[in-house]
């Protein structure tokens, strides 16, 4: 059996006229799924370049395969179960600029380049004040745009009309508006020309958007069955739902260069995007990150498997319905409707969605999804949110990196991982104190949670001293009970 290739599937001849920083399963299964939409039906004609963010990554598995990858899509559509799989041909170059910054850096002085597109989570768009040495691969997302952009904007002289449309698809509220802030707080850190830094800011076009898809990623469990049914080896399969909803807000530039809604699909240009965001991250991301810990610290590893677990599926739902509607403001009907949904989703026959391929990121992951909702509701509601705190106190335990006897490969940024484990290492068994560190913890939350509520400290730490010694599963169940 051959491995794909450009021999086995012919590649169309695009110019390169987009670059897209991240390479995951996301962004593969959902953005690029949308320009071979928009390239097969003549709405665009344009390839990607991928940029890998990190040093290590998938960048040269994609160019062993010639950019070709199978996204298997698997799902509920029309009340029809549905499986289907398509080679995605649109990555036209895979570029590590941490092995080869010029060759990055080359593409800031095309002339065919028009949309930059990202997806590098949460913590990508933050701005890391050392990124101050532009000779070599800057170490954040913010610093490698700002290295492109500052190649672009010298080689055509400052010219205005050079600039670029840029789209981050990051779930964090404004994530346009917030990486072009971070993008100027940046350059003033380097202290960059002012004439470039109104460049940046005035003469480049940014959207904020939202995105929605599950994409459980790389079906190991199935792939021999896949390779029978397609011919041919693929060791970049990845796997999504049907459902799909891209919300971008509506610049006029942007709908030109990419009429991403004119093929059918499930995308919008709004002039509001917020409450299909509100909606969405404090309900999809905000369950998916409330269930993680608890479900895979009771011995369960995927979604689905959590979700019609006779426990762990009423603790989900009683969060959403209980601790999350209630903080946003739409007709009820409408939010039970959405949440609704969002289980059936969870309970795709056709997927298997690793709780640890949630699991990336999960301390700013919280602070994103979960906050906000811990905010509201006691804003709201005069009382702390059980449900939420629970899961806050899983999510702790979670970065003790232990299941039983299995350790956890913890992946979150080096320095919360550090801060995690000095934490547990200064535990001494006051279960209050441990509580109240963690939640004056100012530089991951960018708060003193202790100040939310009086009895907030008190709570977790219940719950702490629950689940350590009772374990996971009987903590939850008598909390499930009670």
């Amino acid at each position: 059996m051959e491995q794909i290739s450009k021999k086995l599937f012919p590649k169309p001849e695009r110019k390169i006229k987009i670059m897209q920083f991240g390479e995951g399963n996301f962004l593969r299964a959902f953005v690029e799924w949308i320009l071979q939409d928009l390239n097969d039906k003549g709405a665009i004609n344009a390839n990607v370049a991928v940029v890998q963010p990190m040093p290590s990554g998938r960048v040269e598995a994609l160019a062993e395969q010639d950019g070709l990858y199978t996204l298997r899509l698997e799902g509920i559509d029309g009340g029809k179960k549905v499986k289907k799989s398509q080679v995605i041909n649109v990555i036209g170059d895979c570029i590590n600029p941490f092995a080869d910054y010029e060759k990055f850096l080359k593409y800031g002085e095309s002339e065919d380049l028009q949309i930059i597109i990202s997806n590098t989570t949460e913590a990508g768009i933050a701005v890391d004040p050392t990124d101050t040495d532009f000779s070599a691969c800057p170490k954040s997302y913010p610093g490698k745009l700002l290295a492109l952009l500052k190649r672009r904007y010298d080689f055509y002289k400052g010219d205005k009309s050079k600039g670029l449309d840029i789209i981050p698809c990051e779930l964090i509220d404004n994530n346009g508006d917030e990486l072009k802030r971070c993008l100027k707080e940046l350059a003033v850190i380097n202290k960059m020309d002012k004439d470039f830094i109104d460049w940046v800011e005035n003469c480049n076009h940014y959207t904020s958007t939202l995105v929605d898809r599950i994409v459980p990623g790389y079906p190991r469990n199935e792939i021999e069955d896949i390779q029978k049914e397609t011919g041919y080896i693929d060791n970049n399969v990845v796997k999504g739902e049907i459902f799909h909803l891209w919300v971008l807000k509506k610049e006029p530039h942007i709908q030109k260069v990419l009429p991403a809604d004119s093929t059918g699909l499930n995308v919008i240009f709004a002039d509001d995007i917020k409450p299909y965001k509100q909606r969405k991250v404090k309900i999809l991301n905000g369950s998916h990150t409330a269930m993680v810990p608890v479900a895979y610290l009771c011995g369960i590893d995927t979604v689905g498997e959590a979700v019609n677990d006779k426990t762990i599926g009423k603790y989900v739902r009683d969060f959403v319905f209980e601790e999350v509607n209630p903080t946003i403001n739409l007709p009820q009907d409408q939010m039970v409707a959405f949440a609704n949904s969002v289980i059936e989703r969870y309970q795709n026959p056709f997927i298997r969605h690793e709780l640890m391929s949630i699991a990336l990121n999960s301390t700013t992951k919280f602070k994103t999804r979960l906050l906000p909702t811990l905010e509201d509701y006691v804003r709201i509601k005069g009382e702390l949110p059980k449900h939420l705190l629970f899961s806050f106190a899983a999510l702790a335990v979670f970065y003790k990196g232990k299941r039983g006897n299995e350790d956890i490969a913890l992946k979150d940024d080096p320095a919360y991982l550090s801060k995690w484990a000095e934490l547990w290492a200064n535990f001494n068994g006051d279960y209050k104190k441990l509580a109240e560190d963690i939640l004056g913890w100012k530089e991951a939350w960018d708060t003193d949670m202790n100040a939310i509520h009086p009895a907030i400290a008190d709570a977790v730490a219940g719950y702490l001293k629950a689940i350590c010694e009772k374990g996971m599963k009987k903590a939850v169940e008598e909390f499930v009970n009670d």
